[in-house]
Formats: C-alpha cells, sequence, structure tokens
C-alpha cells in the first residue's frame, strides 16, 4: 500500500482525524436522512421503526465508508506517508481551489435564495395579516396558501438547478438526468395537463379573491355556500346539503352573490287603480322603520331604494326596489322586509293583485240563431261579468 517503509506512529497520527472527518461526515449524512424518512413516511410508521432506522443506518455507514476513503490519502499524505493509490493531496488541493470553490458557489447561492424567498414570503403574510375584522382573516388564510405554494416550488426549483450544477462539477454525467427529466415533463405534459391547468386555475382563483370559504356563490349554475377552496378544487353545499366539487379548472361561470356587500331585489305587485307615489311612501316607510330595527338595523348598509314603475303585467303594476346589506344577510333582511311590506300593504288598504279573468256572453242575434246553438236551452237574454277565479 505504501511506496516506503510505514511509520506506524504516522499512520495513526493521520488516521484519526480521517475517522474524525469521516465520522462527522456520517452524522451529517444520517441526521438529513432521518429529516428525509420522517417527512416520507409522516405519521403512517413510528420513528423509532425498523423500516425507519434500517434506511437511515445504511445511509450513514456507505456516507463514512466514502468519506474516510476519499479524506485518509491526503491526510496519511500530511503525515509523510506515500500511499500507492488513492485520492492525491495534490489533486484534491487542485480541484478544492477549482470546482471545489464553484460547489461551494452553488450551495451558498441556493441557500441564500431560498432563504431570499422565505423572507419574502413571510412578509408578504406579515402584510396581508394586518388587522382583525373577518376580512383580514380570510386574507391571511389565502395568504398562507399562496405563500406556502410560492415556498415550496420556488425551493424545489432553486435546489434541483443547483444539484445539478454541483453534480456537474462533480464530475457525474448529468446528459441522462436531464434527458429523463425532459421525457417525464413530456409526459407530465400530455398526462397530466388537466391537473396543470386545475391547478393554475385555483392558483389565480386564490390570487385574485375570486371567491372565499363562507360566501355563497353558483358555480356553472350550481348554487351553494363554498366550503373548501383548494389549488385543485372548490366545494359547495346547497342549501339541501348536497355537496358538489368542481376541478378550478373546469370552471366556467362563477358569480358571488356575497361579495363585499349584498342587495335584495323586491318586485311588488300593485292594482292599475293605485296610486304609485303613494305605493312608493309606504314602501320607503316601511324601509326606514326597518333600517332603525336594534336587530335588523346592523345587517343593512344604506336606506331601501325604490326604483318606480318597472313594468306593466297582466293583473298589476309591478315596483321594483332593493336594499344593501352585509354579505350573507340578504335573505334575512329580506324576508323581514317582504314580512313587513305585506302588513303596511294592508294597513293602508293596498291591495295585492291576482291574475282575473274576465268572461263576456254575447246574446243571440235571433231565436232561430239561439235553437242552432242550442236547442235544450233558452237563449241569454242579458250579458255581465262573471265573477274573478284565481289561477
Amino acid at each position: 500500500m505504501f511506496e516506503a517503509p510505514v511509520n506506524w506512529q504516522a499512520f495513526l497520527l493521520a488516521l484519526l482525524p480521517a475517522l474524525l472527518v469521516a465520522w462527522l461526515a456520517a452524522r451529517l449524512v444520517r441526521r438529513l436522512a432521518r429529516r428525509a424518512m420522517h417527512a416520507i413516511v409522516g405519521d403512517t410508521i413510528a420513528h423509532a421503526s425498523p423500516l425507519v432506522r434500517g434506511p437511515v443506518r445504511l445511509v450513514a455507514a456507505a456516507a463514512f465508508v466514502l468519506a474516510l476513503g476519499l479524506v485518509i490519502v491526503p491526510f496519511l499524505e500530511i503525515a509523510g506517508l506515500e500511499p500507492r493509490s488513492g485520492l492525491r493531496l495534490q489533486a484534491l488541493t487542485t480541484w478544492g481551489l477549482a470546482s471545489g470553490l464553484r460547489v461551494l458557489l452553488f450551495a451558498a447561492l441556493a441557500y441564500a435564495l431560498v432563504r431570499a424567498v422565505a423572507l419574502l414570503v413571510a412578509r408578504f403574510e406579515h402584510e396581508i395579516n394586518q388587522g382583525t375584522t373577518l376580512d383580514a382573516l380570510e386574507r391571511a388564510k389565502r395568504a398562507r396558501t399562496l405563500g406556502s405554494l410560492i415556498s415550496n416550488v420556488a425551493s424545489a426549483l432553486v435546489v434541483g438547478v443547483a444539484s445539478l450544477m454541483i453534480l456537474r462539477e462533480l464530475g457525474a454525467d448529468i446528459g441522462p438526468v436531464l434527458a429523463g427529466a425532459g421525457i417525464l415533463g413530456l409526459a407530465v405534459g400530455f398526462g397530466a395537463q388537466t391537473l396543470v391547468r386545475d391547478i393554475i386555475s385555483g392558483f389565480f382563483l386564490i390570487l385574485e379573491d375570486q371567491v372565499r370559504v363562507g360566501d355563497v356563490a353558483a358555480i356553472n349554475g350550481q348554487g351553494g355556500l363554498v366550503e373548501a377552496i383548494t389549488l385543485r378544487t372548490i366545494v359547495l353545499r346547497a342549501f339541501d346539503g348536497t355537496v358538489h366539487t368542481f376541478p378550478n379548472g373546469g370552471v366556467t361561470t362563477m358569480a358571488n352573490l356575497s361579495k363585499d356587500y349584498s342587495f335584495y331585489v323586491i318586485d311588488v305587485g300593485v292594482p292599475y287603480a293605485e296610486d304609485p307615489d303613494r305605493v312608493i311612501a309606504v314602501l320607503q316607510g316601511v324601509g326606514a322603520a326597518l333600517q332603525q330595527d336594534d336587530r335588523f338595523g346592523p345587517q343593512i348598509l344604506a336606506p331601501l331604494e325604490v326604483v318606480g314603475v318597472d313594468s306593466f303585467a297582466d293583473s298589476a303594476v309591478m315596483v321594483k326596489m332593493r336594499i344593501k346589506t352585509m354579505p350573507l344577510k340578504q335573505w334575512e333582511v329580506g324576508r323581514e322586509l317582504r314580512k313587513r311590506v305585506l302588513k303596511a300593504f294592508a294597513e293602508h288598504g293596498i291591495d295585492i293583485p291576482f291574475p282575473q279573468r274576465v268572461v263576456t256572453m254575447v246574446p243571440a242575434v235571433s231565436g232561430e240563431s239561439a235553437e242552432l246553438s242550442n236547442p235544450a236551452a233558452p237563449a241569454p237574454q242579458a250579458s255581465g261579468r262573471g265573477t274573478p277565479e284565481r289561477s
């Protein structure tokens, strides 16, 4: 193994620091391998299980042997011995001053970029989290979702590129890795294009704050309460309890019924003989009384807006009005408003018309015509109006 007789005292002096360096390297690799195994298995397998400890120990032993084989020869040369083979100190020094410095530079840049992204995400979340209102809490939830996504994607991209560059400096052939990555990317692009579309659509849906958990929305014609939003799906629960799940990439139409504020719109029918100004005054009084109510007043954001006569129906004049409320409170306020309008109309003698049908009986021109039309019945002698019928 050596070119000259061995000085065993120098050999031991060189072996001890080589073993120490190899042990430190194996300990570092073991810690990294343990963290990787814990991240992979999670809570499915106990961390003290042999299924976890066995691979970790194997990786640590391989790291120890590899590190010892790399550093033993340089330490022996420092001690004055001349091994026949192995990684020479001169070659190690030359590599360390060239490729080694580049490896350190790549690792340092990758670490700095990952930390910079983490700091920017933390700053973004801190800015969004300002305030204690419900809207601020929803913004904080959206910021955490986006921050986690951006941090994970950026970290994976930076670490992947840095690893390839370090492997190239270590002399590894990264051509097959790049070719495999290209083939994998092509396969993912064709086979998982729907998944990618859903994730991208979900990212912009959360980023643009189009809808939030707790909103009432109509998606693709189906309405319900938004129970969950992820990067891939959005979940609605209908009024009857049915749960509808929509892929984000398949959302073609979305109507948010509780974004910032809401309106409750009512069309009231009044008789043609009624004075529209009187009806509008009664409706405005009902709206003012409702806004002064201790229970419903805090939920109303603006006075009742009576638009006026909106259309002429078959049996009534339609008067349109709307009231502005807090999100998700429009139905509660609207039901109370309808009840009070019904009572106010009864107090002021304003009828709510219903469809009517008028039947006119035309008398016969002569007795002969009457006999031809109905020989068994006498001819009618007068005409009159029938009673209104409900339909």
